[in-house]
């Protein structure tokens, strides 16, 4: 009989989960798409999405994965069974493949950065310098190609050795050490004169500047520095035992998250602001103005590598868990098919993002709908099938999950009062998929 794989403890399941929410959305993508979005109202319109939808959605995905302890297509069947909800799963399993396979691309960026600032090529460059450098980077067909499997290399050397051994011990050493970093980074950018002013920019909201985009952003942007919206954190809690805390589970991860976001903000913004550079540089900002203003610092070459260490461990984290939801549907528990679907998957996910990878290059005049197949993919995962997984989910708990047995898997393990999961289900059931529905008509007609 194939026994089910579990963590190992609860602080190992929040590292990992949390791992997995944090991620590149909270380092890469929330400072560049704040920083195009107003700043400081971007940012109080996404803590008030993770609230009031990040929040119920993932504590859903944690009920789906802990009460079945199925992977996530099976635990759907068992919840629903003789019905199509299941195509949730697959829905998070297809979202991803193409959310890991241009991720990868952008963790190839990040290892030959490290590269080049280790052996002295990011030193003493001009701002014009640090752009056509990045620019002539990314479209090296070698080069790109090359780091990008040396990305997915490292995330399948992980998943395969499986929950405990792999994904959990990766992140008990990693994410201690990202917090350690960003204080570090933090420490510095606050130190330099001029800083408050991106301090201010973060903190403080300029709602002229809110657009139907910028609400688009900050709800896809929500679901996706939690990871919810995919499955995996239906996978992630299907491993965790029922002793445990669901509600102090989902709001650990949450508040790390937050605070991660902030710390990214509070690392960048008073150091770019400090310098007279502009943080609405889109997503080259870490790669293009960052060289730069960590060269004007005393040091900053050791800074610019322990922020790009930080970068991807925080990229890795999250690598694991969109290889492992796909892994785990595969093997269906059976841990000794684990390293091989791991390599298979893997691989066959690196071809697929080879597309991506050269699509500042080779390929950068191959439009689709008006973008790059790289920013295509972006917009295809964070703007409508995260969004739409939310809302199926979102549809799916209270439909088909009775209202007593949701209450008592969310009250087992303690922490979880009646009264707190009136309000969750009211999120859960009303608010959440009405939000998600209004905010994206909005959108389309915006």
């Amino acid at each position: 009989m194939k026994k089910q794989e579990q963590w190992s403890s609860k602080i190992g399941f929040i590292l990992a989960a949390g791992g997995s929410a944090i991620g590149l959305g909270a380092i890469w993508k929330f400072p560049y798409i704040a920083g195009i979005s107003g700043g400081g109202a971007f940012f109080f319109i996404f803590i008030l999405f993770t609230l009031i939808l990040g929040l119920p959605l993932l504590m859903a995905e944690f009920v789906i994965g802990r009460k079945t302890q199925k992977d996530a297509v099976q635990a759907y069947k068992v919840l629903a069974p003789d019905s199509k909800w299941h195509w949730i799963g697959y829905l998070g399993i297809v979202t991803c493949f193409i959310l890991l396979s241009f991720y990868s691309v952008i963790g190839g960026w990040i290892i030959i950065y490290i590269w080049k600032a280790v052996t002295g090529q990011l030193n003493g460059l001009t701002q014009a310098e640090y752009g056509q450098l990045f620019g002539e980077t990314i479209a090296n067909p070698a080069i790109s190609i090359f780091v990008q499997f040396i990305f997915i290399f490292l995330t399948i050397l992980v998943v395969a050795k499986g929950v405990q051994k792999g994904i959990e011990r990766a992140s008990q050493i990693m994410m201690p050490v990202l917090f350690i970093l960003f204080i570090a980074l933090i420490l510095r950018s606050l130190s330099l004169d001029g800083a408050m002013q991106g301090v201010t920019f973060l903190f403080k909201p300029d709602f002229h500047k809110v657009t139907a985009e910028t609400i688009l952003f900050a709800l896809g942007q929500s679901f996706f520095a939690l990871s919810v919206g995919v499955s995996v954190m239906v996978t992630y809690s299907s491993y965790l035992s029922k002793k445990e805390s669901l509600f102090r589970s989902a709001l650990s991860i949450v508040c790390m998250n937050i605070f991660i976001i902030v710390l990214s903000g509070l690392a960048i913004f008073p150091a770019v602001f400090s310098f007279g550079l502009q943080p609405d540089s889109g997503p080259v900002l870490l790669f293009n103005v960052l060289p730069n203003v960590f060269n004007k610092m005393a040091f900053g070459i050791v800074f610019f590598v322990a922020f790009l260490v930080l970068f991807l461990f925080a990229a890795l984290t999250s690598a694991f868990s969109m290889l492992e939801i796909i892994v785990s549907v595969i093997c269906k528990g059976d841990s000794r098919t684990r390293a091989k679907w791991s390599w298979v998957i893997g691989m066959a996910i690196f071809i697929f993002g080879i597309p991506s990878a050269l699509s500042y290059g080779m390929l950068s005049d191959t439009l689709i709908f008006g973008k790059t197949i790289f920013d295509l993919a972006d917009y295809l995962v964070s703007n409508i099938l995260m969004p739409l997984g939310s809302l199926l989910i979102a549809i799916f708990v209270p439909l088909k999950i009775k209202k007593s047995a949701l209450y008592e898997e969310l009250s087992a393990g303690g922490g979880f009062s009646f009264g707190l999961f009136q309000v969750w289900y009211f999120l859960i059931r009303y608010v959440a998929p009405i939000a998600i529905i209004i905010v994206s008509i909005y959108v389309i007609r915006g």
